[in-house]
């Protein structure tokens, strides 16, 4: 069994590029492809596609897991940072197979290949595509498996792909399961350090969406006085979805007399599971999963749910009119009102699900719309009859949304007329330096913290394609302000402006329109100090909130300015870290007394003239910017209600478990 792919993408010489013939045709076999270009199979080579090197192995214990044969999982991030992935399933089949080799070795080494096409063995998989662990495999400098099965131990190791030794039997064994150590090859991605944090956040779904299954994480990187990891963690869900949505919204208010509803269909084709709550904020948190994968783009799953939801509770509105306030009537739902202050779970099993892409972010089987709607409307209807109390709750939380939303859309319409002649510029706000070119592939806009740094930001860009937006303080925090007021804010308002993106109608829905969208990287660029974190907290509560489609597109992003610059005489080093520091200040001391270097720690961005601005932190040749992504919605979802909502106990907690990772200016 041999896997190709046919590039075409190959040089010919430069003398001789008109000779384009067979010749010139490049055939990679088996797990060339995957290193050649890696991006088509796990989505990128930053610090997604590293983690998603974890997810594919713990996908495949999951998947055993489902099937019944698997309740434990432990995931180790060792002193290298390689990962271990241990489970107690029934381990890879070593027998021979059809081509000659190992079954074991067949599944580490051939792509599209593995159990998860034999409906008899998985019923469903998150791992459809069969490329999982043998990408992992390609994509690592070595990899061993160990798999424990008929009262035996076999082993293989592998160098970036390619097995060091046939499949081997190594002893015995009173158990069963497998075992995957894989360290990720450096030359292949950008980043290779791992994030516990990351990893806890997707292991803590996959416990909250398999109950039952004890899943650890141990991360030997950092250890106590007495040897034992710092990070460790265990998750074990015997509620399943409803603790899932009471840890989401665990610090925000819910609608009183209200707790989280489960609800559970396996009549079709498609299981449905969903679990819901409102609470008293304006927020709409959904987070979906097709086969235990988060599918953070949604897709037709939460198509179907949305449908269902306006459709019964819109039905419900217009039975008992009678019980709303007399105002009630003049005013027109859409969509988004029967989903504010919503957080919701959505959790299906699909025999074959299409995914756009490998990493799976958005589920496209159309007839799974008509399925989750017809199974959510018939289980939502009943739950209704059967709470009339909190039924008529959510319908009067729901008109107030709609009220708040046509006075949203009023303070909305108004900054749209504030803008005489968008086009020409005309409208765009006064403290905007804009940029020359048009084209917002090539624009870029600096959201920059105070008027000083501006001044110093619009002195040292580059005119033709830097654009810079200066910011009055500290904007406000749109987790606890009605929407209305956000689009009232001054500041906010002159971000909406400049960016040229539109809200609109489409149907019964208001959605943000990006094709009018001016910049393709927004830059945020605050001081390296405690309030210029609060500022950047603040704007990507904003764009988290209500500007997500910004961060899904990939526009978002920090600007990493130094906090050091070491000095001494005519020698000097920029440093973005206290570890650069202390190298720094060692290495320009040389046989020298240390005292006699200068560090210069920059608590602002106003403190760097235009020319050292320039060059540390806008220079596309030599800055260092981080890509805002949302890996997972729900994760990031419990961190904003958590760190600027109203609940003090929970961001308490959490600067406590984290007191040794802030950096305090004094």
């Amino acid at each position: 069994m041999t896997n190709e792919i046919i590039d075409t993408d190959v040089l010919t010489d430069a003398n001789d590029r008109s000779n384009y013939g067979a010749s010139n045709i490049q055939v990679l076999e088996g797990l060339e492809a995957v290193r050649k270009r890696p991006a088509m199979y796990i989505g990128d080579v930053g610090i997604k596609g590293l983690h998603h090197l974890i997810w594919e192995v713990v996908d495949n214990s999951i998947d055993e897991a489902l099937a019944g044969y698997c309740d434990t999982i432990h995931v180790t991030i060792n002193e290298d940072n390689s990962i271990t992935v241990r489970d107690n399933g029934r381990g890879i089949p070593t027998g021979l197979h059809k081509t000659g080799k190992s079954a074991l070795e067949v599944v580490m080494t051939v792509l599209h290949a593995g159990g998860k096409f034999d409906k008899d063995t998985y019923k469903v998989s998150g791992g459809l595509h069969g490329v999982g662990v043998s990408c992992v495999n390609a994509l690592s400098t070595h990899l061993r498996v160990e798999v424990h099965r008929d009262g035996k131990v076999f082993e293989q190791e592998y160098q970036t792909g390619h097995p060091m030794y046939d499949v081997r039997e190594i002893g015995t064994a009173d158990d069963t399961g497998t075992i995957v150590r894989f360290k990720p090859d450096g030359s292949i991605f950008t980043e290779t350090v791992y994030r516990y944090e990351t990893v806890a956040g997707r292991l803590r779904e996959l416990a909250f969406l398999n109950k039952g299954i004890r899943i650890t994480l141990t991360d030997l990187r950092e250890k106590d006085e007495n040897g034992e990891p710092i990070n460790r963690s265990e998750f074990l869900s015997e509620g399943g979805l409803i603790e899932f949505v009471k840890y989401l919204d665990q610090s925000r208010p819910s609608l009183e007399g209200m707790d989280p509803v489960y609800m559970e269909s396996d009549k079709g084709s498609t299981p449905v599971q969903v679990a819901l709550v409102y609470n008293m904020e304006a927020g709409e948190n959904i987070s979906s999963y097709v086969n235990n994968i988060n599918t953070i783009e949604g897709g037709t799953h939460v198509q179907g749910f949305r449908t269902a939801l306006t459709r019964v509770l819109k039905n419900y509105a217009d039975k008992n009119a009678a019980n709303l306030p007399k105002n009630a009537g003049k005013v027109t739902f859409d969509g988004g009102d029967f989903r504010k202050g919503l957080t919701a779970v959505i959790s299906v099993k699909v025999a074959e699900p299409q995914f756009e892409g490998q990493t799976k972010t958005k589920l496209g089987n159309s007839d799974v719309v008509s399925a989750v709607s017809q199974a959510m409307s018939d289980m939502l209807e009943t739950w209704l009859e059967e709470n009339p109390k909190i039924a008529q709750s959510i319908i009067r939380k729901v008109l107030i949304s709609a009220q708040a939303r046509i006075a949203a859309e009023l303070a909305y319409k108004r900054i749209m007329t504030d803008r005489k002649d968008f086009m020409s510029g005309m409208g765009l706000p006064g403290k905007l330096a804009d940029c020359s070119d048009t084209d917002p592939r090539h624009c870029e806009l600096y959201l920059v913290e105070g008027d000083s740094a501006g001044g110093s930001a619009k002195q040292g860009r580059n005119r033709a394609f830097q654009a810079i937006l200066p910011l009055r303080g500290k904007i406000l925090n749109v987790e606890k302000a009605m929407e209305h007021k956000i689009y009232e804010n001054e500041e906010i308002k002159n971000i909406i402006t400049a960016l040229g993106i539109r809200l609109e109608r489409v149907g019964d829905e208001t959605v943000m329109n990006l094709d009018k969208l001016r910049y393709h990287k927004i830059i945020i660029m605050t001081d390296a100090d405690v309030d210029g974190s609060h500022i950047r907290t603040l704007i990507l509560t904003l764009f988290f909130r209500h500007l997500r489609l910004l961060i899904e597109h990939g526009y978002v992003y920090i600007a990493q300015p130094p906090l050091y610059l070491v000095k001494k005489g005519k020698e000097e080093r920029y440093c973005w870290t206290e570890a650069q520091r202390e190298v720094a200040v060692r290495e320009i001391a040389g046989a020298g007394r240390e005292e006699n270097v200068h560090v210069q720690r920059y608590k602002g961005l106003g403190e760097m003239n235009p020319e050292q601005l320039w060059s540390t932190t806008m220079d596309p040749d030599k800055r260092s910017l981080k890509q805002v992504t949302i890996e997972s919605a729900a994760d990031a979802d419990h961190v904003f209600s958590m760190l600027m909502g109203d609940d003090v106990a929970p961001r308490r907690d959490f600067i406590e478990r984290n007191a040794k990772y802030a950096r305090i200016d004094i």
